[in-house]
């Protein structure tokens, strides 16, 4: 069956035979949106909310502790927390404290559901929101310690009155690959030298009809590094080893999700390497990147270094930088580390 035939009826029979998989695995095997899976269920312990984040994200923090979830085709970023400290903005709106700290699209959250399922462990509770083509672009799980009215608030006040199972989607859209102009590299080196802070790196690219990867493959050292994609985990038992605080930046089109703080439990399971620290979870495909960069760019402040990792259709995967407090600046350790990664090895022809 293929998303265009199977209807909701259809859906909720097959995921009753596939009880065992996770959404995004059901809906993957199945050819549907993950989006299409929840709304099947509208009406069976799903409600169809507002999707607009000025509506969901105040409502939040009365709900007391959370879990935030945020993931991409490559991983997943999970943290627990508050919602407190929204701030709206027509373009990008945020939140920011220091157990979540999430950017939001709004254009992106085309469609909400609250979500109650029955489980084994008891009732689960989630907002789940996705975006045009059914895709998550980011959810919200209540915790054993959230507050249950606030919760009952909150639906009852963000319900639509249209409540259908049927899903309509638009077309995803592909990724795009890497985009440089190589005649423009050294207007691109030249301005890139410039840079005062790292949000002015998207508007260059912009500029010179570039995109992030199509700039780094372009732009040589000491700028962009192209780094083995083994490297990736000796910089996190390198961070984890060192108690070293750093930004782990992961999202999608419509949410950012990062962590500022250690790493304290790294563990390998299959190709997924997990992260399993209280209030902090993170799973990372490792057989899903393609490419690594060491990444520096000027700032008022200081060089900015990050470690980036994209798929093989050139998506970013995640950015992980040094974190920076007023307490303590870790840019020196931090920047150790990544010198002292291993650099990509061109193969030579036999």
């Amino acid at each position: 069956m293929t998303a265009s035939t199977m209807t909701p009826a259809a859906i909720r029979a097959a995921r009753a035979e596939h009880a065992n998989l996770r959404d995004r695995d059901f809906a993957d095997k199945f050819g549907i949106a993950e989006g299409q899976l929840v709304a099947a269920y509208v009406g069976e312990g799903v409600s169809r909310i507002q999707a607009s984040p000025d509506e969901i994200m105040p409502r939040l923090a009365p709900l007391c502790e959370v879990m935030a979830l945020t993931r991409n085709p490559s991983c997943v970023i999970e943290k627990v927390g508050i919602y407190e400290n929204y701030h709206s903005g027509q373009h990008a709106s945020m939140i920011l404290n220091d157990a979540i700290d999430l950017r939001f699209f709004p254009r992106h959250f085309v469609s909400a559901f609250a979500v109650e399922r029955e489980t084994d462990k008891g009732t689960k509770r989630s907002i789940q929101i996705f975006d045009a083509a059914g895709d998550a672009v980011h959810k919200v799980h209540l915790r054993e310690t959230s507050d249950l009215d606030a919760w009952k608030r909150l639906v009852e006040e963000l319900t639509l009155e249209q409540q259908s199972q049927e899903l309509t989607l638009e077309p995803r859209k592909p990724t795009e690959p890497a985009k440089a102009n190589p005649e423009k590299a050294d207007i691109l080196r030249a301005e890139w030298a410039k840079m005062t802070d790292t949000h002015q790196f998207m508007r260059l690219t912009s500029k010179l009809k570039m995109n992030r990867l199509g700039a780094y493959r372009i732009a040589g050292e000491p700028l962009a590094r192209k780094l083995d994609p083994g490297e990736v985990n000796k910089m996190l038992f390198a961070v984890q080893d060192q108690e070293l605080e750093i930004m782990f930046f992961v999202g999608n089109m419509g949410c950012i999700e990062i962590h500022g703080g250690p790493i304290r439990n790294l563990r390998e399971m299959g190709p997924w390497q997990n992260i399993l620290d209280p209030g902090f979870d993170l799973h990372l495909r490792m057989d899903h990147i393609a490419e690594v960069w060491a990444v520096t760019k000027p700032t008022q402040r200081g060089d900015a270094v990050s470690v980036e990792a994209f798929d093989a259709e050139g998506g970013i995967i995640f950015q992980v930088f040094g974190r920076r407090t007023e307490a303590k600046d870790h840019r020196p350790e931090w920047n150790a580390i990544v010198e002292n990664l291993t650099s990509f090895a061109v193969k030579e022809p036999a």
